[in-house]
């Protein structure tokens, strides 16, 4: 009786086992043609076992529904410890950007497996995303002992570093990823702005010139050549490349703007307004854009056209403003207008107190307006005082009135200090 009792398990056992191959032979079936609303169905309604809640995992996972997939991972693992499966939920939890509970799953599979480099490669990068750059550097270097020629690792390597603002290690870091590597199109990019940014300016036309072969379209390095361009005074060329990124990206703001500042530079006045005009359109806020608007009307003579555009560049403008009230100054110079051409001029200096043409014309116009020469004597002291050295005839010129003023004041019987 006991061994048809255990016989009658076992077979029920078989049958429980085949039962459920048949079921998943159909699950994978309806998988294959998409259907994985039927299967997850027909997956609930099997024994909570860890292959069915794996296996409901990897559905979530498959249509990007993380939150679940990370659910039923979780739930898989409760019920077996499996490796694969770890790893699959540490790839969910970082696709669900739970960062710090994928840093924790990564950690102990590479503790586990150190060989394991493509865990080891997204732990690293998950350390550079939640600031952790010191740990993503022994881990990066670890994986370069390890494997030395990924152009990736050692711009990892120098992403970290640059977070640590250790530049020589960042740019040779870089270096060693275009080694590996000479079409690593993110390193060059890293390299051109490492080297502008050091003025390196042969070194930085090296790398972007070189990216630009490897990617004619990538919009950064294009900037970096028009800005480069545009400091060389080459503004032909530098409208060229403006026109070749405006059908790549039409309509930026940066695009449209030097397009503008390049024809400017030209004389080419209309062509110039046209493009600050666009670019208004695209940023309101660019009060530069009015300045050179401005600047347009100024050199056409149009000077009431110019002091609009400088008073509303000063109204839409956040920066220091000294360049716009320097230019309204300049307006009311040849509208006739010394008072407002004072306060103007004064405006510019109080917005940006390194301004020392703003200084100087404060105290030639002063002298100019006020009878009270001692207004001018005031600011041509303290313009030799601050900026002696900046401007040899400027200095001439205010040293010069000054010595000449307190003449003026000993005669009538004051000694002005």
């Amino acid at each position: 009786m006991k061994n048809k009792i255990l016989l009658i398990v076992f077979v029920v056992g078989i049958i429980k086992v085949e039962a459920q191959v048949s079921a998943f032979q159909t699950i994978d079936s309806l998988l294959n043609k998409g259907r994985y609303q039927t299967a997850l169905t027909k997956l609930y309604e099997l024994d909570t076992t860890f292959q069915s809640t794996s296996k409901i995992a990897a559905i979530y996972a498959s249509i990007d529904n993380h939150k679940q997939a990370s659910k039923y991972y979780e739930k898989a693992l409760e019920l077996k410890d499996d490796y694969i499966t770890r790893v699959k939920l540490g790839k969910s939890y970082q696709k669900e950007k739970k960062l710090e509970k994928a840093i924790e799953i990564y950690e102990g599979i590479v503790n586990e497996d150190a060989e394991n480099l493509l865990i080891k490669y997204q732990l690293g990068k998950l350390y550079t995303q939640t600031k952790e750059p010191a740990k993503a550097i022994d881990t990066f270097k670890n994986i370069i002992k390890q494997d030395s020629t990924n152009a990736n690792y050692y711009y990892r390597l120098g992403v970290a570093y640059g977070m640590l603002k250790k530049r020589n290690l960042k740019i040779n870091s870089f270096l060693e990823a275009y080694k590996n590597d000479t079409t690593h199109i993110k390193s060059i990019h890293h390299l051109a702005l490492a080297y502008t940014s050091l003025r390196d300016k042969d070194s930085a036309n090296i790398f972007i010139n070189k990216g630009l072969v490897v990617n004619p379209n990538h919009m950064n390095l294009n900037k970096l050549k028009i800005n480069n361009l545009y400091r060389e005074e080459k503004f032909t060329e530098a409208i060229q490349y403006l026109q070749r990124i405006d059908t790549i990206a039409p309509n930026e703001h940066y695009t449209q703007k030097m397009l503008g500042r390049c024809y400017f530079n030209l004389k080419k006045y209309d062509e110039a307004k046209k493009y600050f005009n666009k670019a208004i359109r695209i940023d309101r806020s660019d009060f530069k854009a009015y300045t050179y608007l401005g600047d347009i009307n100024f050199e056409k003579k149009k000077f009431y056209k110019a002091q609009l555009d400088y008073m509303v560049a000063t109204f839409a403008g956040k920066e220091p403003r000294d360049v716009e009230y320097y230019q309204l100054a300049r307006v009311y110079e040849k509208l006739g207008n010394p008072k407002e051409e004072v306060k103007s001029y004064k405006r510019a200096f109080e917005e940006n107190r390194k301004n020392y043409k703003a200084l100087y014309q404060l105290a030639k116009t002063s002298e100019d307006y006020y009878k009270d020469k001692r207004i001018a004597y005031k600011y041509y002291k303290n313009y030799v005082n601050r900026f002696e050295q900046k401007d040899s005839v400027l200095t001439k010129y205010a040293k010069e009135r000054i010595k000449e003023i307190k003449k003026y004041y000993f005669l009538q019987g004051e000694i002005l200090q």
